[in-house]
């Protein structure tokens, strides 16, 4: 008497039954799974490298931030713009996320992360008393002067 999981029996009878009968739909069945197996692996493979690849901002709201029903329904379309701007990453790794954390001080912050490839989407505000920051921006650009001598300016 062995002991099997229910339904592996029949599911081996099953393929036993293609296979003599026909070996071509055998084949067909073999090369479905192989390339639905391939498929998976693929996006599994764009979802974990779109994770490594993220990009985060920071959301400030103004001390009078109160947005009404209308201003919500516009950031939240704004943020489904988000997974859109993904373009072919898996949802996994196209979603945007909210990260809040306490300082040391006592204050909290409010981060939003999404794909790199929806990084101007993340940058956009979605509420009109939001400031976006940038933790990842360059420092702000220093204006060049020219000093020439007198005599060259002539």
């Amino acid at each position: 008497m062995s002991t099997s999981l229910p339904g592996l029996t029949m599911l081996l009878d099953t393929a036993h039954f293609i296979a003599r009968s026909a070996p071509y739909l055998a084949a067909l069945a073999l090369l479905t799974g192989i390339a639905v197996a391939l498929t998976g692996w693929r996006r599994r493979q764009r979802a974990e490298a779109a994770l490594t690849d993220r990009v985060r901002v920071e959301l400030v709201p103004t001390t009078s931030f109160n947005p009404s029903a209308e201003a919500i329904a516009r950031a939240g379309h704004h943020f489904a713009r988000i997974r859109h701007a993904a373009n072919d990453i898996p949802a996994r790794g196209a979603a945007a996320r909210l990260h809040y954390t306490v300082t040391a001080d006592g204050q909290m912050r409010c981060y939003l992360e999404g794909p790199a490839a929806a990084a101007a989407v993340l940058r956009m505000p979605a509420y009109a008393e939001v400031e976006i920051r940038t933790p990842q921006a360059a420092p702000p650009a220093h204006s060049v002067h020219f000093a020439l001598d007198q005599e060259k300016r002539r």
